[in-house]
């Protein structure tokens, strides 16, 4: 069986991802990038409730209650990893420990804004350590669907929503497309053949700068 949609997304999210890093993944869709990590680049996984040296996903019936990520879902624990309390956790994020984080998101601006914690009038618990991830990591990367389930472009000229943090987000990886926040603007680098150039820049709600090979 072939990968669906969100797992080519993770794998593609994963590729980013460099031997040595200490790499955070966010609740959702980034925490699937975990079972997609190349095992020969001996990644680190943190999660803000308390680990280093997260696993992947367990196989089914082999869940352990006692670890789970900061989203509630079972993991297992790497060898040598370990877990701790959220001090140490957030002393870690704070300290710019981090060399990648991996986040959801509700919109990103052209150049590099992030909203992913609250849509006003609904009831949220609030926005957990997005805040510390998204300014404190050296690289973030947003893995998001290009577009909200109402059509709407999450990908905007400017965010409408309460902003998490301001111009942290340096990479976007949709289910169309593959994008670079640059100075000049977004810049693309992949497109998924599903989807025209045009349909795309339609369901982009900021300015695309193609690269010099596609012009």
């Amino acid at each position: 069986m072939g990968l669906g949609i969100k797992e080519k997304m993770a794998r593609r999210a994963a590729a980013e991802l460099r031997h040595g890093d200490i790499v955070n993944l966010g609740i959702g869709l980034p925490t699937l990038v975990a079972d997609f990590i190349d095992p020969e680049k001996q990644v680190i996984l943190h999660s803000e409730n308390g680990f280093l040296g997260m696993g992947g996903t367990p196989e089914k019936g082999e869940e352990d209650p006692n670890l789970i990520n900061a989203g509630g879902f079972p993991v297992t624990l790497a060898r040598g990893g370990c877990y701790f309390d959220s001090l140490a956790s957030f002393a870690i994020i704070r300290g710019g420990k981090l060399d990648v984080t991996i986040l959801g998101a509700l919109q990103v601006s052209g150049r590099g804004d992030l909203a992913n914690w609250i849509v006003p009038g609904q009831r949220v618990p609030g926005m957990g350590g997005g805040m510390d991830l998204a300014l404190k990591a050296k690289k973030t990367i947003v893995l998001t669907t290009h577009c909200a389930k109402d059509g709407s472009p999450k990908i905007v000229k400017e965010c409408t929503l309460p902003l998490t943090a301001a111009g942290c987000v340096k990479l976007i990886i949709t289910d169309l497309a593959v994008m670079e926040v640059t100075p000049e603007g977004l810049l693309l680098l992949e497109k998924d053949d599903s989807v025209s150039l045009e349909e795309l820049r339609e369901k982009t709600g900021a300015p695309l700068i193609l690269p010099p090979q596609r012009t």
